[in-house]
């Protein structure tokens, strides 16, 4: 993929109607510098995650939470104590050694491409918030989780699955409500044809809409989205503020003497984005409600939790396994801890690789069915337009190496979803 990105410096002839030089070039920059970034913190990844195997990393940090909590008055009987202090001096370092990366993706690749809209305080408050949420889920959701297969008996690892399956749900139904509004600022979209358009669509096709939200996400970044969530006859549609041309940050010129929020976002007006005009952001949701008409989020939620049970059932069938510990450095102690990290994180691996190839055939099948859900409600000509807009807005690359592309994109490449689309827009 690489090679195709530095040898690829002239517009294709098949897109030749669709992209311009310069977008191009800007585009295959970018995508060059994302694949030297990742290779790089991919290989310093592998490299820190090989020595703390091979240093007895994970042994050590064990017997440090053995330590501190031993101080705190909480002896070696109190396992999930000593879990739960394991966990977050994990997640701290992992915190830490990744903090670099994560500056550096932002501050000198996202910059130099002109995505990037946080200043260095906004983006240090935003990672502390985010660190702190994490820990204020994942500890208590942990304690539970060791608690239920400690007293689960022979059959724990039922209890264990249907407990992360309760959680899974609560979490995707709190998350945009009481979640991501501590991160980002959710507006109701204003009344108006693109509400009324909305709210028609979803009637249309019966689905039981009761809100639409903008959310500011060009206070973080310029890269545009949208999504919905919600169970039964609860559901709502967030567009991001960057999707829509008519109310995006970074298409308007910030009013005189203006500060507070907008301090801490850099609007970029030179970097200006096009952003999609209500026939378009129309499409969008066209597709993306075609996910749920389509039953594909069901479907998805199925097979992960017919994943999630299968890894539980394994995972009960080889935590006694004493060589499994002494293989990590556990020669005298078997946390329940340790076991999940060793089974979940490198027993399953080989497995997850496979698992994951399957999930983006699968999705690659979803997005096709989506587009044509789009083209059944005669939004094929301006889906077409609009993932030519966000494909520029966001500087996809339209080439690529085909067996990266398989392997890689969830999201068939942009020339097969234009294709299929393309019949339908000509008529």
């Amino acid at each position: 993929q690489r090679r195709v990105y530095r040898t690829t410096t002239h517009v294709p002839q098949e897109l030749g109607q669709i992209m311009d030089s310069e977008t191009f070039e800007k585009s295959r920059l970018y995508q060059l510098d994302k694949s030297t970034f990742s290779f790089w913190s991919g290989l310093y990844s592998e490299i820190e995650g090989t020595m703390i195997l091979l240093c007895g990393g994970i042994p050590f940090l064990w017997k440090l939470s053995g330590q501190i909590s031993g101080h705190a008055g909480f002896g070696q009987e109190y396992e999930i104590v000593q879990s739960l202090v394991f966990l977050l001096l994990a997640t701290l370092f992992s915190a830490v050694t990744g903090l670099p990366w994560s500056l550096y993706n932002t501050f000198v690749i996202e910059e130099k491409h002109g995505f990037n809209q946080q200043t260095l305080g906004f983006f240090f408050k935003d990672a502390i918030k985010k660190f702190v949420v994490t820990q204020c889920i994942l500890l208590p959701v942990t304690s539970l989780l060791l608690y239920i297969i400690k007293i689960g008996g022979d059959y724990f690892f039922i209890y264990a699955w249907l407990f992360t399956l309760v959680v899974s749900l609560v979490l995707v139904t709190i998350y945009a409500d009481y979640i991501a509004p501590l991160f980002d600022k959710f507006i109701p979209l204003p009344e108006g044809e693109l509400k009324q358009q909305i709210e028609t669509m979803a009637k249309s096709i019966d689905f039981p809409l009761t809100k639409v939200y903008v959310v500011e996400g060009s206070k973080r970044s310029s890269h545009s989205n949208a999504y919905f969530y919600g169970f039964f006859k609860n559901k709502r549609i967030v567009l991001f503020d960057t999707l829509l041309e008519d109310y995006s940050a970074l298409n308007k010129e910030p009013a005189e003497g203006e500060d507070g929020e907008n301090e801490e976002t850099k609007s970029k007006t030179k970097n200006k984005k096009q952003g999609c005009k209500n026939e378009e952001v129309l499409a969008v949701l066209g597709h993306e409600l075609g996910h749920w008409k389509l039953g594909h989020t069901v479907k998805n939620i199925i097979i992960s939790q017919m994943n999630s049970f299968l890894c539980f059932f394994l995972f009960a069938v080889l935590i006694g396994r004493k060589e499994l510990f002494t293989a990590f450095g556990f020669y005298d102690t078997q946390p329940t801890l340790i076991g999940l990290m060793i089974i979940f994180q490198f027993i399953f691996s080989p497995y997850n690789e496979v698992l994951s190839f399957c999930l983006t055939v699968l999705s690659r099948r979803f997005e096709f069915q989506a587009d044509a859900f789009a083209k059944e409600l005669g939004k094929a000509k301006d889906l077409y337009s609009a993932l030519i807009k966000l494909n520029k807005d966001n500087l996809g690359f339209p080439v690529s190496d085909w067996i990266f592309s398989m392997w890689h994109y969830s999201h068939p490449p942009l020339l097969e979803r234009l294709q299929a689309l393309k019949d339908a827009k000509q008529e």
